[in-house]
């Protein structure tokens, strides 16, 4: 069971600032000033930490909980003018808006060499000149507005300032000269300033598009943004960071940029991070990392097998244990499904939650900034959940060991409400099977019965599939892929119709049932217009014989 403490603060800690305490035998969390903390976004690290299986000294070596300013969630605007800034913010940082100060720039520009080209003779000059005025006021105004919203942190950036320096001083300049415009040098002059100026702000321009880039790739999700940085990143617990791919070249303009990570990772945990990369299908120079880097191998929206998940935590555990400075980094591409899968698990595994829904719904809530929106940026595919409480089983059912391997072969495949998905007779279905363990590969194409029968009951909208001698032999973890011919069916996510995975240990009755919710794809809000809230799939199983075992192979 989780142990509860509370968190002493440090004597330089401000002492305005309110205790967070967790009482022990309620486990509620209040503050010391008597009010309770319910709709703060605190986060605790809590229960049996690493050091308690690794070391029999019986006390938690991390029981606290974390409330730091360091915590992006302690960001959030209170005040009516934090809210009025944090919309100006919100506004200015959106990839639209950089988009047309770009629009702007290129306009000024433009206007400076049509000015230049357009002869003395020709009446031009003074439009020109109110539009070149009006566009410089325009980034006078960006300036001081960029000043409001960010307040003291505009000055704690050399960028912002040299920003604040060239824009003001050319503006200056630009009404100095304003009357000598078509004077000679000083028309020169200025004219050189101008393009100068807006070859600048274009540069200058195109980091904050990037930045408004990455933000918007990102979403909602919650954001590191301090001591300059600014990364798709944040702490789940004191000792465990969640966050998107370490990208390079092209990548890098809309994912968190792979040296500014390095350089968080050395600046706040300098020599005691290590960073769990769960992408199959990326790649980087580990050595940026100093090579403290552990590689899972899990595919995008897919899930970690069962033993790699128990790997992972051992793994963990033991880096944890050995420093109590020590943390880690967890990413896939997004930073959420894969890396919430896991993340979840260790917290399964720490008991700082005890069932899985706990820990994925905590995942969710840190990993979500609703100031920036609403989308869940949690676990959300059925697979994934299903994995995380296959964990929660092996945690406290199994004394965490791997359940026994069990033997299956697939004999029926219902599928019920199967009107309106691709022709709505399952014809233009095919079904896949994969066994990572052995590698096997089972295909059938219903419309030809290609290695397995089907039929269609339109009067109970089902279709019924039955495999014979030739389905493969399951054990362990399973893939059941579904791909469909017709251009109706929205794919979703791995380029088919819709998929699941299972773990044949877990199968009781021989019966594996999945509601539309339960199922990869289908559970997703914009193919529901597809899938109706009655659609299932239901597997129904034997037991492998030892001949079935002996003879099983590739398909």
């Amino acid at each position: 069971m989780a142990e509860y403490h509370i968190v002493k603060k440090d004597d330089d800690d401000d002492p305005g600032e309110p205790q967070i305490i967790v009482d022990p035998g309620t486990s509620k969390v209040s503050r010391s000033n008597g009010k309770h903390p319910e709709g703060d976004d605190v986060f605790v690290l809590i229960g049996n930490e690493v050091g308690d299986d690794v070391a029999d000294h019986g006390h938690p070596q991390d029981s606290q909980i974390l409330l730091d300013m360091d915590d992006p969630a302690m960001n959030n605007p209170k005040t009516k003018c934090d809210r009025i800034r944090f919309r100006i913010g919100s506004v200015m940082e959106h990839v639209y808006f950089r988009i047309g100060t770009i629009l702007l720039i290129l306009v000024d520009i433009g206007v400076v060499i049509a000015d230049l080209l357009t002869p003395d003779t020709v009446h031009y000059h003074l439009a020109f000149e109110i539009v070149s005025r009006t566009i410089i006021s325009y980034f006078v105004l960006e300036i001081i507005l960029r000043m409001f919203y960010k307040g003291n942190k505009f000055f704690m950036h050399w960028a912002d300032m040299l920003d604040m320096l060239v824009v003001f001083a050319t503006f200056i300049i630009d009404l100095a000269f304003s009357d000598y415009a078509r004077l000679g040098v000083a028309g020169r002059f200025l004219r050189i300033i101008r393009i100068a100026r807006g070859i600048y702000i274009m540069s200058s321009e195109y980091r904050h598009f990037q930045q408004a880039t990455r933000r918007m790739v990102s979403q909602n999700k919650r954001r590191y943004r301090k001591q300059g940085f600014d990364l798709d990143l944040c702490y789940i617990t004191e000792r465990v960071i969640a966050m998107s791919f370490p990208s390079s070249g092209v990548r890098a303009m809309y994912r968190n940029p792979i040296g500014a990570v390095a350089k968080f990772l050395d600046t706040k945990h300098t020599d005691h991070y290590r960073v769990y990369d769960l992408c199959s299908e990326l790649n980087y120079d580990r050595s940026i990392f100093h090579k403290q880097v552990r590689k899972v191998k899990i595919d995008d929206h897919n899930v970690p097998r069962l033993k790699d998940m128990m790997a992972f935590c051992l793994d963990v555990r033991e880096w944890l244990a050995a420093d109590d400075k020590n943390v880690i980094a967890v990413h896939c591409k997004g930073g959420k499904g894969r890396t919430g899968t896991m993340i979840c698990t260790w917290l399964i595994h720490t008991e700082l939650f005890n069932e899985a829904q706990q820990s994925l719904k905590y995942f969710g809530k840190r990993r979500t900034d609703l100031n920036a929106g609403s989308t869940f940026q949690g676990v959300e595919t059925p697979s994934q959940c299903r994995y995380v409480e296959y964990y929660e089983k092996v945690k406290w059912e199994l004394d965490w060991t791997i359940p026994p391997v069990r033997h299956l072969k697939i004999k029926t495949v219902n599928i019920t409400s199967i009107k309106g998905v691709g022709k709505g007779d399952g014809s233009d279905l095919s079904m896949e099977v994969y066994v990572p363990s052995s590698g096997a590969v089972f295909k059938c194409s219903l419309h030809n019965n290609n290695k397995c029968t089907y039929s269609h009951n339109k009067t109970e909208d089902r279709i019924t599939i039955t495999i014979g001698d030739e389905g493969p032999v399951l054990e362990n973890d399973v893939k059941v892929r579904f791909k469909s011919s017709s251009k109706k069916l929205p794919r979703v996510y791995d380029n088919c119709a819709f998929f699941f995975w299972f773990y044949t240990s877990f199968i009781t009755d021989n019966r594996l049932y999945l509601p539309r919710d339960f199922i990869d794809n289908p559970h997703k809000r914009r193919a529901q217009r597809v899938y109706r809230d009655t659609f299932s799939v239901e597997l129904l199983f034997e037991d492998a014989t030892s001949q079935d075992t002996d003879t099983d192979g590739q398909q």
